[in-house]
């Protein structure tokens, strides 16, 4: 896990609707070990809203150009209905409930990011946030409602 990872999971911990599991595995063949079992990816987060019905394959960086996110996010639309069956069979994720990559990366870098994904079709849209955005002093901790400051009320 690097240093900024343990940030965004704070954050979506604060909301309360959100259940999160860090290092999740997606195998998309079922079997005992998933390095023997075929394509398998270690998501930095799954997190369900169960207010939104609704689930999100979480990745974070802060790299520049983000190679290894882009290269997932391909891998990802090659086998989407695979990634989709996995979720259901290993973590319940109901058919019908609505999946999407959610990607935490810095500001600079969202429009070099959202042209790279242009042409991925399977691949729902991404929800994209900032780093900026998660850090502790921009929300309440106990519902990830925006912060204000207890002295300008």
């Amino acid at each position: 896990m690097d240093h900024f990872e343990g940030v965004v999971l704070d954050y979506l911990r604060a909301d309360r609707a959100l259940f999160v599991n860090s290092q999740c595995c997606i195998q998309l063949n079922e079997g005992a070990n998933p390095d023997t079992s075929g394509p398998h990816w270690y998501c930095d987060a799954v997190a369900v809203s169960f207010k939104e019905r609704a689930g999100y394959l979480c990745e974070i960086t802060y790299a520049a150009r983000a190679p290894s996110l882009l290269a997932r996010l391909k891998s990802w639309n090659e086998h989407w209905p695979g990634v989709r069956a996995a979720l259901a069979r290993d973590s319940g994720l109901p058919l019908d409930w609505g999946v999407r990559p959610w990607l935490f990366v810095p500001e600079a870098q969202a429009e070099r990011l959202r042209a790279s994904l242009a042409g991925l079709g399977n691949l729902p849209s991404p929800r994209i946030t900032f780093l900026e955005d998660v850090v502790p002093w921009r929300y309440r901790s106990w519902d990830r409602g925006a912060y204000q400051d207890p002295a300008e009320q």
